[in-house]
């Protein structure tokens, strides 16, 4: 039972082969006692209950509970009934009656809670070291901090003992240590995950977070546990996709070569050159943004309004307990008593003002990346500087929260000095499953071993949207394709990427003459015809509605014979339409023809100048 893999696919399919939930839970005791690490856990489940609740599942049916016999873990500062809440202050402990709704929710899943792991006191600090417990090692390198301050959490992840764990993520701790652990972080969008019975840090912002093996795991985990909660008045709903192939081209958002901040760290900054690289190599169009206005932002989670919330959150307790705890976690929220209301609403104005101006930077492009972590700091370089050292690693998690984004830390290689390099892929709330489906494909890329394990990654599972969702499917042949300049109309009409393909070998493709801008018209033919290279889009049925009743002439919508033998709804020209039309169909598709007659950057700035933006389907 040693080589059983732990990441959900090949664990189910252990139990397909007849594996024992029994057998896990051994290996699983097994794996804590090889780690060796007495500060990864703070509360163990004992066997006996961790196998009666295994008993409890019944037999082996992934369609009543997705996540049948999968151990997890969680941070404690997440209630789980039956075990203690500790949130690394052994003063505050209280024994919950019930369960956090995530842990509710994973358990009705099929789940198994393996125990609670260590943290940063009260979730305060990107570090893993500020407890009363021991330090959690890293499991890459134990000489670095395990990053915080979910460090038990991803600790757990990276040595194979669980399958995914729970963590929390305000000012970036379900990504931290994620990075320093070679797993994976996913930070949800605020609200798709409930709070309730979660130890708040700062509540208008806290986020539970999923640590997990690969991205698939994780954003599982997430589609288990995502949905409003009346009990969470932060709840909010956020539509859940299934996790689908990404979109051929898209833009990516990444910092300024002279905003890049590495802190001296050359390794890391080669080792985020090197993803760039990759993402280029997906097809992704990397535009470099100014980040002056975003590391402003990340400065207002340390300041007046949210130093005030995390006091707010434990005042009670501090003000009667303030020496029970952790010195630089007392320090920190502490400040908050010479803050006054003034400050706060200062500091809710100076964000406000941010979001207004940053608005527009986040939907110029499809998503941002940047590195998890600009450095690794050893345990002895925190200890000797444990505020700068924290605020460091927050340089490129801070602002996310606050600007209202999603996000995932995803591996990408390893530096030159063996230690693990990540990247942080965000995008505006709601975008979950987008840089889901960006991170899928980078983790796979980088042909990494999972976390600590030497586990190889898992052949990658199918993705593609559901055809019992509602949706209409839209052939789309001209500036709708992913990566063009009309492609946001069908992003802000709710549409989602399902599949690029080409039509049967009977269509031909021309160039529309007399339009202000270049315009590509599909049209099927008896004989000579080629396959056309296309992409097919998934709108919701009104939407559907709206966006085919304002195609201009000479375009219209048909059936569209795709090369697979299936049949779908597209972008056709009239017949009409092609008088003095060039046929282009040597070049196999549009997207080709404009790389080839035209510059790309003149045809998206002829379009960006209002020349043929009126309607939404002017160009296919």
């Amino acid at each position: 039972m040693s080589d059983v893999h732990f990441d959900i696919a090949s664990l189910h399919a252990a139990y397909r082969d007849g594996v024992g939930v029994a057998d896990v839970i051994a290996t699983i005791y097994a794996r804590i006692e090889t780690a060796d690490d007495p500060g990864m856990f703070i509360h163990l489940a004992a066997r006996a209950d961790l196998l009666a609740a295994a008993e409890a599942l019944g037999p082996f049916d992934l369609v009543a509970k997705p996540l049948w016999g999968i151990p997890f873990a969680v941070k404690d500062n997440i209630d789980v009934a039956g075990m203690p809440t500790t949130a690394a202050c052994a003063e505050y402990t209280y024994w919950p009656d019930k369960d956090a709704t995530v842990v509710a929710r994973l358990r009705a899943a099929g789940a198994l809670v393996v125990g609670k792991t260590n943290l940063d006191q009260f979730a305060t600090g990107l570090v893993g070291v500020r407890t009363p417990w021991p330090t959690p090692r890293n499991a890459i390198d134990a000489e670095l901090v395990p990053g915080g301050s979910s460090s038990g959490s991803a600790v757990a992840t990276a040595r194979g003992i669980v399958s995914f764990a729970l963590g929390t993520d305000t000012a970036g701790s379900g990504r931290i240590p994620a990075g320093l652990n070679n797993i994976v972080g996913l930070k949800p969008t605020v609200g798709a995950l409930s709070t309730a019975g979660v130890v708040p840090a700062c509540r208008t912002l806290d986020c539970v977070s999923v640590f997990a093996l690969t991205v698939d795991d994780a954003y599982a985990v997430f589609s288990v546990v995502a949905a409003r909660d009346a009990a969470d008045p932060y709840s909010r709903g956020v539509a859940v996709q299934p996790l689908a192939a990404r979109p051929p081209v898209l833009s990516v958002g990444i910092p300024a070569k002279a905003d890049l901040k590495f802190f001296g760290d050359a390794a890391m900054q080669a080792g985020f050159e090197a993803s760039l690289a990759m993402l280029s190599r997906l097809g992704c169009r990397l535009v470099e943004i100014p980040f002056g206005d975003f590391y402003a932002t990340a400065n207002l989670l340390y300041e007046g309004a949210w130093v005030a919330e995390r006091y707010a959150a434990i005042r009670d307790f501090m003000e009667a307990n303030e020496a029970a705890m952790h010195p630089v976690t007392r320090k920190i929220i502490g400040g908050a008593r010479k803050l006054s209301a003034a400050d706060a609403f200062r500091g809710l104005y100076a964000l406000q003002a941010y979001r207004a101006k940053l608005a527009q930077v986040i939907a110029s492009v499809d998503l941002f990346c940047v590195p998890t972590a600009p450095t690794h700091y050893t345990l002895d370089a925190v200890l000797a500087d444990p505020i700068a050292t924290n605020s460091r690693l927050g340089t490129y998690t801070n602002f996310v929260n606050l600007l209202d984004m999603c996000g995932i830390a995803v591996p990408t290689g390893t530096r030159d000095d063996s230690l693990p390099m990540s990247v942080t892929l965000l995008a505006a709330a709601g975008l979950d499953g987008l840089v889901a489906s960006v991170a899928r494909d980078l983790h796979a890329a980088s042909g990494l071993t999972l976390g600590a394990t030497g586990w190889r990654q898992p052949s990658a599972q199918p993705t593609g949207a559901s055809a019992e969702d509602g949706t209409i499917e839209l052939v789309v042949v001209g500036a709708h394709l992913s990566g063009m300049p009309l492609n946001g109309q069908l992003k802000e009409a709710g549409a989602r990427f399902c599949r690029a393909m080409k039509t049967a070998s009977s269509y031909k493709l021309y160039e529309l003459a007399g339009q202000a801008t270049p315009k590509p018209g599909l049209v099927r033919v008896g004989n000579g015809g080629t396959a056309i290279e296309v992409e097919v889009w998934r709108l919701p049925a009104d939407a559907f509605g709206h966006f085919v009743a304002a195609i201009p002439p000479p375009l219209g919508i048909g059936n569209i014979e795709l090369d697979d033998g299936s049949t779908a709804k597209g972008f056709l020209v009239e017949s009409v339409g092609l008088l003095g039309a060039s046929d282009i169909s040597s070049f196999g598709g549009w997207r080709r023809f404009c790389q080839i007659a035209f510059p790309l950057e003149h045809f998206v700035n002829a379009l960006c100048e209002g020349k043929a933006v009126g309607a939404p389907t002017e160009a296919g």
